[in-house]
């Protein structure tokens, strides 16, 4: 088990206004918007859903009961609710929305440690579009997945972690050996950047596997973290400012 805590922002030139913008909208849609989870409703109307992207057309369902394959306890899915716009923006409302109080913990952890150095790289605007971006792209790759793998088209998706990671993508190919403080085998250690996202990445591709043989994967768009992270590789050299001091 790796989790990070912290890194080197020693060389760090600007404030992260954007990083810090996007972790408090983060949290305020969590708080005001869905309640701490429970409206449902906006929860409902505003989440990715597959189905929706795939045809362009809204999707209204009624509540049903489902039952969980692994542990055969049977719970309430609550329906699609009406999307009041284009269903394909729900691929930017739903990166700022959260399952629970972990989901939303787990991610703003990531990007408050990696997102600062990756503004500090790009410039704000620059880094608010790359950021966006990848979102959106990881949204479209859970989708892409879900439609060849034989998912659920009417299970929504909700969360940061695609766009996040996007910022791993471009962190690890911009700052390969910083040092980044991790939790690992219960000890507080300091590893390079490629050797901390690196294990990530390499748990995501593994568990995104397991999913193609016939896992739920948790509830969690596997799918979403390849393709943002993917992105983030791809894209991070068309925005990243010219500079010597980035392989730092």
């Amino acid at each position: 088990m790796l989790f990070p805590v912290g890194d080197d922002n020693s060389d760090r030139t600007m404030r992260p206004t954007v990083n810090y913008l996007l972790v408090a909208i983060n949290v305020l849609v969590f708080v005001f918007l869905q309640g701490l989870g429970s409206n449902q409703e906006f929860t409902m109307a505003y989440s990715t859903v597959p189905e929706e992207i795939v045809t362009g057309h809204d999707v209204v369902t009624e509540d049903r009961m489902a039952r969980d394959p692994e542990t055969g306890e049977v719970f309430s899915v609550p329906g699609l609710l009406p999307t009041p716009f284009s269903v394909y923006v729900t691929m930017l409302t739903s990166m700022f929305m959260h399952g629970g109080f972990a989901h939303l913990f787990g991610n703003l952890m990531f990007l408050w440690i990696f997102g600062d150095n990756v503004e500090n790289a790009l410039g704000h605007a620059r880094y608010l579009i790359f950021y966006l971006t990848c979102g959106v792209l990881a949204s479209l790759s859970h989708v892409v997945s879900s439609v060849l793998f034989g998912a659920d088209l009417l299970v929504p998706s909700l969360g940061a972690s695609g766009a996040i990671s996007g910022v791993l993508g471009g962190y690890i190919l911009l700052f390969p050996k910083r040092r980044v403080r991790v939790v690992m085998f219960y000890m507080l250690q300091e590893v390079p950047a490629v050797l901390a996202i690196g294990l990530w990445f390499v748990f995501q591709l593994i568990s995104g596997l397991g999913m193609l043989g016939g896992g739920q994967g948790g509830g969690v768009a596997y799918g979403a973290h390849i393709g943002g992270f993917l992105a983030g590789l791809l894209l991070i050299k068309l925005f990243a400012r010219r500079n010597p001091q980035l392989t730092r």
